[in-house]
C-alpha cells in the first residue's frame, strides 16, 4: 500500500440524516427524467472516467442516483468511478432503469428506509440476483409526522406544525440523531465497513427515500474519510437540491391540486438539504467526539485499518 494511501481526512463534521423527503403523495407526481432546462447529464459508463460534473445515472423512476467517483482528494488523487453509488428510492424503476442498474454491475444494495417507508413506497426493483440489505435508519418520526400533517387537510394544523421555522428545526433534530442515536450509527458503520471490505469488482449502492439526508450523510462521511476536502463533500451533499428540484415541485403542486394543502411550500424545508442541517450534526460531533475523525473511530467504531481500506478501495 502506498504511503500516500495512509492519509485520512479529518475535519469538521457536517451531516445529513434521515429520510429523503416525501414519497409520491399524489399519483401524478411520480418521478420523471430531468426535463430540458434542468441539470442534464450524459449516460454513465463505469469503465470510462467522466468529468467532475457528470456523475448522475439518468433513470425514469428515480431522480437522485449518482456515482461518487471523480472527486479530487487533498493530495490530488481522484475517487474511483464505478465503485460506490448513492440513490433515492428504487421502488418505481422501469424495466429500462433496472437494465441500467444491471450495467453498473452492483454486488450489494443497502436500503436505509424504515419499515413504514418501504410499506408505503414499495420494495426496491433490482436486477436479477440482487436482494437489498435492509439497514433502517430512524427518521425521528418524520414520515409519520408528514402523513399526519398532510392527511389532516387542515391548513391551520399544517401551519402550526410546519410553519414559523418548525419544519427547519425538525430537520435539524433529525440530523442530530446521526450522531446521538446508537442504532443509527451502527447502520452507517456497517455500510462503510462493507465498502472497505469489498473489492474493486464489487460495486455497492446505498439509498433512502429521497437520497438526500441519510444517503447524503453516508456520502459525506465516505468522501471525507478518503481525503476529499470538506467544501467538495458539502457540494456533493447540496447537489440533491438540483437533482430533486423538478420532482419536489411536482409533489407540492400535486398536493395543492389534490386539495391536501393550501400552502405546500411549508414542505420545502423537509424536501431540501441545507447547510444548517449539516451544521446541526457538526455541532453534535464536536460536542460528543471533538472531531469528525473521532466520530468515525469512536462513534462508528471504524479502526485505522478500516479507514485505510476505504481509501485503498476508493482512491486512484
Amino acid at each position: 500500500m502506498r504511503i500516500t494511501r495512509t492519509r485520512t481526512a479529518v475535519g469538521v463534521a457536517v451531516s445529513a440524516l434521515a429520510l429523503g423527503t416525501l414519497p409520491a403523495w399524489a399519483a401524478h407526481a411520480e418521478p420523471t427524467a430531468p426535463e430540458r432546462g434542468t441539470a442534464q447529464h450524459a449516460p454513465h459508463h463505469p469503465s470510462r472516467p467522466a468529468s467532475d460534473d457528470v456523475r448522475q445515472i439518468p433513470l425514469q423512476g428515480a431522480v437522485n442516483v449518482r456515482d461518487l467517483g471523480g472527486y479530487r482528494t487533498y493530495d490530488g488523487e481522484r475517487v474511483r468511478y464505478g465503485q460506490v453509488f448513492r440513490a433515492d428510492a428504487l421502488s418505481k424503476l422501469t424495466d429500462a432503469d433496472v437494465a441500467t442498474l444491471a450495467g453498473l454491475r452492483l454486488k450489494k444494495v443497502v436500503d436505509f428506509r424504515v419499515a413504514a417507508e418501504v410499506q408505503y413506497d414499495g420494495p426496491d426493483r433490482l436486477p436479477a440476483g440482487l436482494v437489498p440489505t435492509s439497514r433502517p435508519v430512524s427518521d425521528n418520526g418524520l414520515f409519520t409526522t408528514l402523513m399526519t400533517v398532510i392527511g389532516s387537510r387542515d391548513p391551520v394544523k399544517q401551519e402550526e406544525m410546519l410553519g414559523n421555522g418548525k419544519a427547519d428545526a425538525f430537520m435539524r433534530d433529525v440530523y442530530r440523531t446521526f450522531v446521538t442515536n446508537g442504532p443509527n450509527r451502527a447502520q452507517f458503520a456497517a455500510t462503510l465497513r462493507d465498502i472497505a471490505q469489498g473489492s474493486k469488482a464489487s460495486p455497492l449502492l446505498y439509498h433512502c427515500t429521497a437520497g438526500k439526508d441519510r444517503t447524503g450523510w453516508t456520502s459525506y462521511l465516505l468522501l471525507r474519510a478518503v481525503g476529499v476536502p470538506e467544501q467538495t463533500a458539502v457540494r456533493d451533499f447540496l447537489a440533491s437540491n438540483t437533482y430533486r428540484a423538478a420532482y419536489d415541485a411536482k409533489v407540492r403542486e400535486g398536493l395543492k391540486q389534490g386539495g391536501l394543502m393550501q400552502n405546500p411550500d411549508l414542505l420545502i424545508p423537509l424536501q431540501e438539504v441545507r447547510t444548517g442541517y449539516l451544521e446541526a450534526a457538526l455541532t453534535e460531533v464536536k460536542k460528543e467526539y471533538g472531531s469528525l475523525n473521532d466520530y468515525l473511530r469512536k462513534g462508528l467504531g471504524l479502526d485505522t485499518r478500516t479507514i485505510l481500506a476505504l481509501r485503498e478501495r476508493m482512491v486512484d
